[in-house]
């Protein structure tokens, strides 16, 4: 059974981010110390990344679901939940990502190449964070962000510098056996080779790789045989080389009806013209595949290509074709534009971009489009009535419910932002200042201590200690009576 697979379809499902938590702090002598609910961990994402050591994408074709970490959620006493565990999955050196309407969403070519398919959902904030000086004590919190559910098409097109093409059993997996360190399957019956096989060449100072692709059949371009699934391995190749078997029995074949027929699937399926062409005459070995060998070389000639008669069980012309593939490749990569460093692109916000649309749809309903609104109705959650009046205050703030009413929204009319559906209460009008209210205060922190300040404590004991004018004079009336008294006493005796 071959244990090669180019093409997968994989179910990615990132982490959901943990939902915030709701908590008071509490300890003795202090039932009401303030909002202490931490923040929910993010989920997980999904990411691939290219690795030199995997030719194959048989693992995902036996486990196509994929699955990263949800976030923990938030706890009292500030404490933060943990992050999801992000899953990296292993691809090989030139894996295409496709969306299931064919849309490429990445070319992954070179080692270390990285692309995150799939990104985890941001946790909830708790009620901690969600306090401020105006809503000092919060009784929600937001809930987790969902991670991204998606579908995608993992295909494999062989990064390779040579593209040996040809009928079944015309030695091509003979060939790069013998010109690299590669061990193909051998045998004289059709279709052998069922994978493509890589091999590297070395020759004095040049190296390349030779890409032994599966025979190609008349109406392979049209998904007949083995062509179709394997064409697309001849894409990357910047040389092609038709192996051509001289020693064929087949009724019908001669090697110019050969390269014609493989021509044409070529032109069928695409963007190979530009790609330059060699013809490898196999089989010289055998007397009657020299002969023909002599008799067509002229008419390929003829056309412009560059013929060699090669044999690769003697290993006849060998050094003479690796040399013309390696000058050929040389040419390919001096050719090639220079590598550039990637670009960081930033792409700052416009001035009068609010964030968010509003279009009417064909239901009647007004629908809200934009990054934050979205996510926001996501977080909220809608079972409690404080969390419904925060998500209504961070959207008039950010002006949806001033844009719904020039857009020509009425009172009661349905209002959609993401899966949830509104009936549209204004509270906010088009020209007017919006006050955001007191929303999530609790009563219980606006009340006041009976125990005086210090600087209350300290003018009562300065007070205390000057006594009034009046106080002073009444006590000096007293003084001149005990005075008098006495004095007559004094006379008595």
């Amino acid at each position: 059974m071959a244990t090669f697979v180019d093409r997968v379809v994989l179910h990615l499902q990132a982490g959901d981010g943990g939902h915030g938590c709701v908590s008071i702090h509490r300890e003795k002598f202090k039932p009401f110390g303030g909002p202490d609910g931490g923040n929910g961990g993010h989920g997980g994402s999904v990411s691939l990344v290219v690795d030199p050591q995997v030719t194959t994408l048989l693992d995902f074709h036996f486990r196509p679901h994929v699955k990263a970490d949800n976030g923990k959620g938030g706890a009292g006493s500030n404490r933060d939940g943990a992050n999801g565990r992000d899953l990296v999955l292993k691809v090989p050196n030139g894996t295409v990502v496709h969306a299931l309407d064919g849309t490429v969403l990445a070319d992954m070519v070179g080692a270390g190449t990285t692309f995150e398919v799939a990104r985890g959902g941001r946790g909830g904030r708790g009620n901690a964070s969600l306090a401020n000086a105006r809503r000092k004590a919060p009784g929600f919190a937001e809930l987790g962000e969902p991670g991204d559910h998606l579908d995608v098409v993992l295909e494999l097109k062989s990064v390779a510098d040579v593209g040996l093409v040809g009928f079944p059993s015309a030695g091509k997996s003979s060939l790069i056996s013998v010109l690299s360190a590669a061990k193909p399957k051998i045998a004289d019956y059709p279709f052998t080779t069922l994978v493509p096989n890589l091999g590297v060449v070395r020759m004095d100072n040049h190296t390349f790789t030779v890409a032994d692709v599966p025979g190609l059949i008349p109406g392979a371009a049209t998904g007949k045989g083995l062509g179709l699934e394997f064409l697309r391995h001849i894409e990357r190749c910047s040389v092609l080389v038709h192996v051509i078997d001289t020693a064929t029995l087949e009724p019908g074949r001669d090697p110019v009806a050969d390269i014609d027929t493989i021509e044409a699937e070529l032109e069928a399926y695409g963007g190979l013209a530009d790609r330059p062409r060699m013809v490898a005459l196999n089989k010289v070995d055998v007397p009657d595949g020299r002969d023909l060998a002599e008799i067509v070389r002229p008419d390929l000639e003829e056309r412009g290509l560059r013929v060699f008669e090669v044999s690769a069980a003697t290993r006849e012309g060998l050094k003479e074709l690796t040399y013309a593939m390696a000058e050929l490749v040389e040419q390919s990569r001096s050719a090639a534009p220079p590598a550039e460093p990637t670009r960081i692109v930033i792409r700052p916000q416009a001035v009068d971009d609010a964030g968010f649309t509003i279009e009417a749809a064909e239901d009647g309903a007004w629908v809200v489009k934009g990054v934050r609104p979205e996510r926001w109705v996501r977080q909220t959650n809608f079972d409690n009535d404080e969390a419904i009046g925060f998500l209504a205050d961070r959207l008039a703030r950010l002006g949806v419910e001033e844009k719904l009413g020039k857009a020509g929204a009425e009172p009661g009319d349905l209002v959609r932002i993401g899966e949830r559906e509104f009936d549209w209460q204004p509270t906010l009008y088009a020209g007017a200042e919006f006050v955001p209210g007191n929303r999530g205060t609790d009563v219980r922190l606006e009340e006041t201590s009976s125990r005086a300040r210090a600087a209350e404590r300290l003018a009562a004991r300065k007070a205390r200690r000057q006594r009034p004018e009046d106080e002073i004079e009444a006590g000096t009336a007293v003084q001149d009576g005990y005075d008098a008294y006495d004095a007559d006493r004094d006379d008595d005796e």
